[in-house]
C-alpha cells in the first residue's frame, strides 16, 4: 500500500489534524501556514544510499533529527526518512537507503539549499549514490503531523508527474495493514512507466510513505487501478487503518545526482 491512489478509488480525506504532535514540536518554528490552513512552496525530496562505513551517521540522523531539525533560509517543513530493504517497501528496514523531504519557501531556496547546504554535502560524501528532486505541489489531500500542503496548478496529461503517498497507521490495525501491502506494492519498480519508486517512513511498522516518478498521469492511474492495488485501498478505508494520511501529487521541476545506477541532470 502507500502508493499512488485515484479520486476513484479513494475517498475524500477529512479535515486535517489540528496542530502538531509533541514528536514534531521542534519543528513548529519552521512552519509557516496560509491563510486556509495548508503551507505553500517548493518541496524537495533527497534520496541516499550510504556507504557502510557511515551507517552510525545515518542511524542517528533517523534517532535524533526530529528532536534538532535542521535551519536553512526559506525552510519551512522537514522530515528526515528510513526505508525498507533495498529501497523497498516492507518490514525488513535497510541500514543504507535515507530520504529527506523539504518544503521550502520556493524554487530559489531549495535551489540554494541543494548547492550550499552542508547537511547535503554530507550525504553526498557518505553515499554511494545520491539524488536530489525538486518537485512543485500540483495536487494535495491529507496532512502530514497536522500540516497540510497548498495544491498549486494542474499537471498536464502528457507531462511527468510524481507522487508522495504517507500515513500514520493505528496501531491496532498494522496487523490488517501489512497482510494486504506485499501484493499491493509487487511490480511497482517495474511498472509501465515508472521511472523510480522507493518505500519510505518516520518508523517502522507504522509510521510508512512511498515516492514513485511517473512518464506522465495515465500511467500512474493505470498502476494505481491494478487488483491488489486498488483492493489494498479500499481495505485502508473500509478498515480506518490510518489515524492520518496524506496524498500529493508533484511537478518534477529538476534531478540532479545519482540513482540506480543512472546519472540525472
Amino acid at each position: 500500500m502507500g502508493q499512488p491512489s485515484t479520486e476513484a478509488s479513494q475517498p475524500k480525506l477529512g479535515p486535517p489534524v489540528a496542530g502538531l504532535n509533541s514528536s514534531t514540536s521542534a519543528h513548529r518554528e519552521l512552519i509557516s501556514v496560509s491563510n486556509n490552513g495548508a503551507i505553500s512552496g517548493t518541496a524537495l525530496l533527497i534520496l541516499a544510499r550510504v556507504r557502510p562505513a557511515h551507517w552510525p551517521w545515518s542511524w542517528s540522523r533517523l534517532a535524533f533529527s526530529r528532536w534538532f531539525p535542521d535551519q536553512a533560509p526559506g525552510l519551512k517543513f522537514i522530515k528526515t526518512l528510513g526505508s525498507g530493504r533495498g529501497g523497498g517497501f516492507g518490514l525488513a528496514p535497510s541500514a543504507s537507503y535515507q530520504g529527506l523531504f523539504c518544503l521550502f519557501d520556493d524554487v530559489a531556496h531549495a535551489d540554494q539549499f541543494v548547492a550550499h547546504a552542508d547537511m547535503v554535502d554530507r550525504y553526498r560524501q557518505r553515499s554511494d549514490e545520491c539524488l536530489t528532486i525538486t518537485l512543485q505541489p500540483a495536487n494535495a489531500r491529507g496532512s502530514w503531523d497536522g500540516v497540510s500542503l497548498q495544491s498549486g496548478l494542474p499537471i498536464p496529461s502528457h507531462a511527468p508527474i510524481a507522487a508522495l503517498t504517507r500515513a500514520s497507521i493505528r496501531p491496532g490495525a498494522a496487523a490488517a495493514f501489512w497482510r494486504y501491502a506485499p501484493a499491493a506494492q509487487a511490480g511497482l519498480a517495474s511498472a509501465a512507466g515508472c521511472e523510480l519508486a522507493i518505500g519510505l517512513g518516520e518508523a517502522p511498522l507504522l509510521r510508512q510513505a512511498t515516492f514513485s516518478l511517473w512518464d506522465n498521469a495515465a500511467a500512474m492511474d493505470a498502476y494505481a487501478r491494478t487488483g491488489a492495488h486498488e483492493e489494498a485501498i479500499r481495505a485502508a478505508w473500509r478498515h480506518t487503518f490510518f489515524s492520518e494520511s496524506m496524498f500529493v501529487r508533484f511537478a518534477p521541476l529538476s534531478m540532479r545526482g545519482t540513482w540506480n545506477g543512472r546519472s540525472y541532470g
